[in-house]
């Protein structure tokens, strides 16, 4: 048998230079918007103690919620694809829009659907209170109904560019809603406090997650002065991230925010374990040809899955055209049940823990968060923030880079940058409602970074 040499340090780095054709091994270091480097490799010199972030429980046996999107007017429609979505394996299901603000609407949407087994969570923007009310409506005053209220006036402030009236009043009354609806509904969720809004406008994963740690830390504060007790109000915040292809990054970030949602907590004196609701990127999404969308839907659920989210949420692959049809929401629930049911992703606590670079970039992703969200808060918080004009440029920076990078090549789109279809098979949708900017600041207006390049093809 012959002996194996182990190549020395030195043979190493003469075979990767060589490999590298006389480049320097500098340039495999590259940067991201939070100027944060990624390495070619990691070790145990460079990786740092391993880092455990695992999601706290499991969702009725499951290692995630299964959570779907419902989004239109019509609320019989919504009412058939409700049910469909829970009778076809959904655990949970969001229902978005204006049928949420409206109690007979929304009644008529959720008839036939049992809330103490599957939870629902809304997602109504400025009308958040008055979807609470609805929602609390049909729930009957059931004490073991399981609700996700996701108040979230802040991101709906933030992409409006301003608020129909006060702010400080909407969010004192928001925090009233939550304390009334808390008392109430003891296994509900109260706030959505969601960094999506900075992501889907083109921010960096350090903003997004600080912005959801200064949203949550103002929604905390809002419900303390309202009379809620301290801990409740922590058990009340959902956190919300954004998931796209980038799987290592998603993932990362979701293991990253626990991090800095233990920090958060842990100051207000209660350490409360956080709940993370993953959803889908748009920014990431394709409108032309919808179908590579699938692809890159399928590698965020898998970042949602290993990360670590409690709930997964994946838009319908034609969301970038319009409302999705039913077999779009088919795909998005049947994309999840793969992943969970066969792919086996949740059979491990925290997958990524002790990968050099995974434990890693978790770290740097906190650090880099919790710098960014010290920023805000030392500035008066996220709204402050807003209406003073902090967040926007910040963002507008990194976007900046993002668009630079797949200008010239250096990131692709499947599809629409790389490999383009010529003959593109069409998919049917229906318009989905737009956001009215109201302009009293600068707003985190939402970008797809496709769209540039699908103007030129016309």
């Amino acid at each position: 048998m012959t002996d194996f040499a182990v190549p020395t340090p030195l043979e190493w780095r003469e075979a990767a230079v060589k490999a590298l054709k006389d480049r320097p091994l500098e340039s495999l270091v590259h940067l991201d918007a939070d100027q944060l480097a990624t390495r070619p490799l990691y070790g145990a010199a460079t990786g740092g103690a391993p880092v455990f972030a695992p999601r706290p429980s499991e969702s009725e046996g499951r290692a995630w919620d299964v959570r779907t999107l419902n989004e239109g007017e019509d609320a019989d429609a919504l009412n058939q694809a409700v049910l469909t979505d829970l009778e076809n394996g959904a655990a949970s299901v969001l229902i978005a829009g204006s049928v949420a603000a409206d109690a007979g609407r929304l009644a008529r949407a959720l008839d036939g659907v049992a809330l103490e087994l599957a939870p629902v969570a809304l997602d109504a923007g400025f009308d958040g209170v008055k979807a609470a009310e609805a929602l609390s409506a049909v729930a009957k005053g059931s004490p073991r109904a399981k609700l996700a209220f996701h108040l979230d006036p802040i991101s709906a402030y933030a992409q409006a560019g301003g608020a129909p009236g006060d702010f400080a009043a909407l969010m004192a009354e928001t925090a009233k809603a939550a304390t009334t609806q808390a008392a109430t509904y003891p296994e509900a969720t109260l706030f959505m406090a969601s960094g999506r809004v900075a992501h889907e406008a083109g921010g960096s994963i350090a903003q997004e997650l600080a912005f959801a740690a200064s949203s949550a830390v103002a929604y905390v504060k809002a419900a303390v002065e309202a009379g809620l007790a301290v801990e409740a109000a922590l058990k009340g915040v959902v956190l919300g991230v954004a998931v796209d292809q980038a799987y290592f990054d998603s993932l990362a970030k979701i293991r990253a925010l626990r991090l800095v949602w233990a920090s958060v907590s842990k100051a207000f004196g209660a350490e409360v374990p956080a709940i993370v609701e993953a959803r889908s990127s748009r920014r990431m999404l394709s409108a032309r040809d919808p179908w590579p969308n699938m692809l890159r839907l399928t590698a965020a659920g898998f970042a949602g899955a290993v990360g670590g989210a409690d709930v997964v949420v994946l838009d319908g692959f034609t969301r970038a055209a319009g409302l999705p049809d039913a077999f779009a929401r088919r795909q998005a629930r049947n994309t999840q049940l793969i992943l969970m049911e066969e792919a086996n992703l949740g059979r491990v606590d925290d997958p990524a823990s002790g990968s050099w670079y995974l434990d890693a970039r978790t770290r740097e992703l906190a650090e880099a968060a919790w710098a960014e969200f010290q920023a805000y808060e030392a500035e008066g918080g996220v709204i402050a923030c807003l209406e003073g004009g902090v967040v926007q440029p910040r963002i507008a920076r990194a976007r900046a880079l993002a668009e630079k990078a797949f200008k010239n090549g250096a990131a692709q789109i499947v599809g629409v940058t790389k490999f383009v279809d010529p003959d593109v098979r069409v998919a049917p949708v229906t318009p989905a409602p737009a956001v009215t900017a109201i302009g009293t600041f600068e707003a985190l207006t939402p970008v797809r970074f496709a769209a540039a390049f699908e103007e030129a093809a016309q």
